[in-house]
C-alpha cells in the first residue's frame, strides 16, 4: 500500500523495487481518492523500506487503514476476472465449451487463488496479466500477423510490469517460438516466412520493452550497466556473501560497463536485492524443520498439500487420458506453449534454495496447469456425442470409456470445489486433507502459506464474546499492523524455557503461566521456541485457522512444566 501510494506521490520506484509497480499502483487508485494520510521519514531507513513505510502508514490512518486496505483489495478485483476469463477463453478453443466450465471453475474456486487475490501483493496480477500474455502469444504463434503481433507486444510489456518472474519471458518466448515453428508441418516449404515473423518477433519484444520503461514513467532507462551500483554477490562480483551489503559493480571496468540497459533503473536494480535476498541464505521452515536455507523440492511439497486433492485427481487424470485415450490431447505444439511457462517457473523457483517461504512464488503456473487438466472435460462430448461438435470432431474411443471419464472428472471437480469452500473464507490456511486440512497445515508450512495476520478481526470478534478471557496474553505475527488499530488490548506472553532470546523486563518468569493466551501458528512454530510449549496444550477456541486460543489452567500449566523438567 505504502508502496504504491510512493509512486505516485512522490514519483519514483526505489520502495519495494523487488517487484514491478503496476499491481499496487493500480490498488492504490481509489485509495488516493479517498485522502489518506502519509508519512515519508522512512523512506531511506534500509534496503527495504516498505516495512516501515507500511508501519507508518498505518499508525498515521489508525483504524481507518483497514478500510483503505478494502478499497486497494476491491480494486484488484478486475485482476481475477482476467484471469479466469483467459483460463475460460484458452480451454475452449483448445478442448471445447465443456472444458471452458472446467478451467473457470477450476480458477474460481481455487483455494490459493480466492486467498492472494484479495491480498495487495503481485502474484494474483502477475498470474492473471501472464495467461493473458501467453493466450496473445499464442495466437500469434497460430496466425503470425502484424496486428497479433501487435498486441502480443502489449502484454508481453504489462506482465513485465506485474513481478520479477516473468523476466525470463525475454528468452522463453524466442524458444517456443523457434520450437513451434521449426516442428510445424510443411516447415520446409514456408522458410520464406522466417524473415517476417522475426521482424514481428522483434515487435514483440521492443514495443514490451517500451512499456515496460513507459510503466516506470522511463525513470534511469538506458542507464550504462557500469554506472550501477549493485549488492547482489552475482553482480558485485564479491567473492563472499556480501553482508552487510556493499555496493558494487564486476562490469564496471570491463567491456560490457559501457553498454546502455534498456530498462528502467529501478527494474534491474529490483532483481538484484531480490537476487541478494536469495544468496543470503534466510532461516526456512519445513514440516518442523528449521533450516538456514532452503530445499529443492519445497514447491513441490507444498503443491502436494495446498492443492485441493480433487484437484490433484484431475491432474493425474488428464495425464491418464491424454496417453491411453485418443481425442483427449490437443496438438503437442499447442500443449507445448501451455507446459513451457509450468515446468519453466517451477524449475526455476525450485532452484533458488537461498531460502524456501512462499508457495505464491509459484501461483503463476496455476492457470496453465487449470487449461491443461480441462481437457478430461472433453469426455462430456465423447460420452454423450456420436458426433462431437457438429460433426466437425469424429467419435474417438468407446461411449462407456468416455463416461467413466466424465464420471470421475465431475467427481474430482465437485471434491476440489467443496474442498476449498469448506474452508472459505479462510483460503490463505487452506490444507488439503492428506495433512488433516487447516488444522494439521501449520505443521508443515508458515509464513503466507497459513500467517499473515489475517484472522485478528475473527479473534476482536470472539473477544467481544468471551470477556472473561481479559486480560488476554498475545503472541501475533504481524509486519506492519499492531493488534491495538483493531481494538485488541494483550499483555506480554512470558516465553517458554527453551527460548533462545532473552527474557523481556518483567517476564524473567518462565512460562507457562495460567491465563488466557492467543498465539498465532507462526508463532508456535517460531524458529527462537518462544512459545512451542503451547503445543503440548489444547486450544479452547481458534480465531479462523491461524489464532489459536487457550485457557491454561493452574493443572495445565503445572503438567507442561513438569513435562518440560522430565525430558
Amino acid at each position: 500500500m505504502a508502496a504504491g501510494i510512493s509512486h505516485w506521490k512522490l514519483g519514483h520506484f526505489e520502495v519495494y523495487n523487488v517487484n514491478p509497480p503496476l499491481v499496487r499502483m493500480l490498488a492504490t487508485v481509489p485509495v488516493l481518492a479517498a485522502g489518506p494520510e502519509v508519512r515519508w521519514r522512512g523512506a531511506r531507513i534500509w534496503r527495504r523500506p516498505e516495512f516501515d513505510l507500511g508501519r507508518e502508514f498505518v499508525a498515521a490512518n489508525g483504524r481507518r487503514s483497514l478500510w483503505l486496505f478494502t478499497l486497494a483489495r476491491w480494486a484488484t478485483i478486475p485482476l481475477s476476472i482476467l484471469g479466469g476469463y483467459f483460463c475460460w477463453l484458452w480451454a475452449r478453443e483448445l478442448y471445447g465449451r465443456e472444458a471452458g466450465l472446467f478451467a473457470v471453475c477450476l480458477w474460481c474456486f481455487s483455494p490459493s487463488l480466492l486467498a492472494y487475490g484479495q491480498l495487495l501483493v503481485p502474484d494474483v496480477g502477475a498470474t492473471s496479466i501472464g495467461v493473458a500474455a501467453w493466450y496473445l502469444f499464442w495466437r500469434w504463434l497460430k496466425r503470425p500477423t502484424w496486428g497479433s503481433a501487435l498486441w502480443a507486444g502489449v502484454a508481453f510489456g504489462l506482465v513485465q510490469l506485474t513481478k520479477t518472474t516473468w523476466v525470463i519471458l525475454f528468452g522463453l518466448w524466442p524458444m517456443v517460438w523457434l520450437v513451434y515453428r521449426t516442428r510445424q508441418p510443411g516447415y520446409a516449404a514456408s522458410v520464406r516466412c522466417l524473415g517476417r515473423e522475426l521482424c514481428q518477433l522483434g515487435l514483440v519484444l521492443l514495443l514490451g520493452t517500451v512499456v515496460v520503461n513507459a510503466g516506470y514513467g522511463f525513470e534511469g532507462s538506458m542507464r550504462r550497466l557500469g554506472q550501477f551500483e549493485f549488492v547482489s554477490k552475482t553482480l558485485t562480483g564479491a567473492g563472499e556473501l556480501n553482508y552487510p551489503l556493499e555496493k558494487g559493480n564486476r562490469f564496471r571496468e570491463s567491456w560490457a560497463g559501457a553498454l546502455p540497459i534498456p530498462l528502467p533503473a529501478n527494474y534491474v536494480l529490483g532483481m538484484d536485492l531480490q537476487r541478494s535476498d536469495f544468496e543470503s541464505k534466510l532461516w526456512s521452515y519445513l514440516r518442523g524443520q528449521w533450516k538456514d536455507g532452503g530445499w529443492w523440492y519445497y514447491y513441490l511439497y507444498a503443491l502436494a498439500i495446498k492443492l485441493p486433492l480433487g484437484t490433484w485427481g484431475l491432474i493425474v487424470l488428464a495425464l491418464l487420458a491424454s496417453l491411453c485415450c485418443n481425442g483427449y490431447a490437443a496438438s503437442w505444439r499447442d500443449e507445448f506453449v501451455l507446459l513451457a511457462p509450468w515446468l519453466t517457473i517451477l524449475v526455476l523457483a525450485s532452484s533458488q534454495t537461498g531460502f524456501s517461504h512462499h508457495m505464491r512464488y509459484v501461483l503463476p503456473i496455476f492457470p496453465f496447469a487449470f487449461i491443461w487438466m480441462s481437457k478430461v472435460a472433453r469426455a462430456f462430448q465423447f460420452g454423450w456425442r456420436r458426433n462431437p461438435d457438429q460433426g466437425r470432431l469424429p467419435q474417438r474411443g468407446k461411449v462407456k470409456t468416455n463416461r467413466v471419464i466424465a464420471g470421475i472428472a465431475a467427481g474430482a471437480l465437485l471434491w476440489s470445489v467443496g474442498s476449498s469452500l469448506w474452508v472459505y473464507p479462510h483460503s490463505l490456511s487452506y490444507f488439503n486433507e492428506l495433512v488433516g486440512g487447516p488444522l494439521g497445515g501449520h505443521d508443515h508450512l508458515d509464513n503466507s502459506n497459513i500467517d499473515w495476520g489475517q484472522d485478528l478481526l475473527y479473534l476482536k470478534r470472539w473477544l467481544d464474546d468471551h470477556p472473561e478471557a481479559s486480560p488476554l496474553g498475545l503472541a501475533h505475527f504481524w509486519l506492519v499492523v499492531d493488534p491495538r488499530i483493531v481494538g485488541i488490548e494483550y499483555t506480554t506472553t512470558p516465553p517458554g524455557p527453551d527460548s533462545l532470546t532473552a527474557r523481556p523486563p518483567g517476564l524473567e518468569t518462565t512460562g507457562p503461566l495460567p491465563g488466557w493466551y492467543a498465539i498465532s501458528t507462526n508463532e508456535l512454530h517460531s524458529r527462537k521456541r518462544e512459545y512451542d510449549y503451547f503445543l503440548r496444550i489444547k486450544p479452547a477456541a481458534m480465531a479462523g485457522y491461524s489464532i489459536h486460543i487457550y485457557h491454561v489452567t493452574r493443572e495445565d500449566a503445572d503438567r507442561v512444566r513438569r513435562e518440560l523438567e522430565g525430558r
